[in-house]
């Protein structure tokens, strides 16, 4: 997978990109991410990548033209299909299933970051396929944005994590917050770990790990708890629910539970 980002900041998002588990990705030839500085396709002296906005009001606009010559000699580098994502508050709001989307439909992506009041709307028209938000906010610029994106969609290529539960258990990726992790020592400040997790019963601490995915989503999160649903049509379904009701008098109490 390749992963072009358009940038006025290249040598700080590249930086950033070839850090730790992603750096050693992309020495391993597994991924590649690339940094572009949309200056260097400017045409004047003054290496000027923004202007005025026609109709006026604050601040001013990324011109199509710089935006369009750095695409474009992206596109020809590649030498490949592309699709292009415009780091945007106006976009869909990014998730876990869009990474996921993404790293299964594109081999080949372009991340383009805005700054000042945003970009030439003719540029978006002519070469950006989906505008992407990270969420209902905004910040100075794409860059971290871009970032993010990148990160999330690389660690699912194979051989940058070392195995696929790295991240399938993990937060969001099957609708569940993740359960609470641990480790040594024992007991710290008064604290100890779950005596359960001390056990060596790899099934006990499986059964518990997937109560308190669902407990936390459920108190947590209930906008993604309301999109499950829960077991209880087996004996050992239903065994599981009356354990977590037993557990947690909140979700025992819960109004409308959706049963499968």
């Amino acid at each position: 997978m390749r992963i072009d980002i358009m940038t006025l900041f290249p040598d700080t998002v590249g930086d950033m990109m070839s850090e730790s588990i992603l750096g050693r990705a992309q020495e391993r030839g597994y991924i590649k991410i690339r940094t572009h500085q949309i200056r260097d396709y400017t045409v004047n002296r003054q290496n000027q990548v923004d202007d005025y906005p026609y109709g006026g009001g604050r601040g001013a606009v990324m011109q199509a033209d710089p935006l369009y010559r750095c695409w474009e000699h992206i596109r020809q580098e590649v030498g490949a299909p592309v699709h292009t994502v415009y780091m945007s508050p106006c976009g869909t709001v990014f998730t876990q299933e869009k990474a996921k989307q993404l790293h299964a439909d594109y081999e080949n992506i372009i991340l383009v970051c805005g700054h000042y009041e945003g970009i030439d709307q003719r540029f978006i028209d002519e070469c950006v396929d989906e505008e992407i938000s990270i969420g209902d906010f905004v910040l100075t610029g794409g860059e971290l944005p871009a970032m993010v994106v990148a990160d999330c969609i690389c660690r699912m290529e194979p051989g940058v994590l070392p195995d696929p539960e790295c991240f399938e258990e993990e937060s969001h990726w099957s609708g569940l917050l993740e359960y609470p992790q641990y480790s040594r020592p024992a007991v710290w400040h008064g604290r100890e770990v779950p005596p359960i997790l001390l056990s060596g019963d790899h099934g006990k601490v499986a059964r518990w790990r997937k109560k308190q995915s669902i407990l936390r989503t459920f108190h947590r999160r209930p906008d993604m708890f309301a999109k499950l649903t829960l077991p209880g049509k087996t004996r050992a379904e239903k065994k599981f629910l009356q354990e977590l009701e037993d557990e947690d008098d909140a979700f025992r109490d819960r109004n409308t539970p959706k049963m499968g």
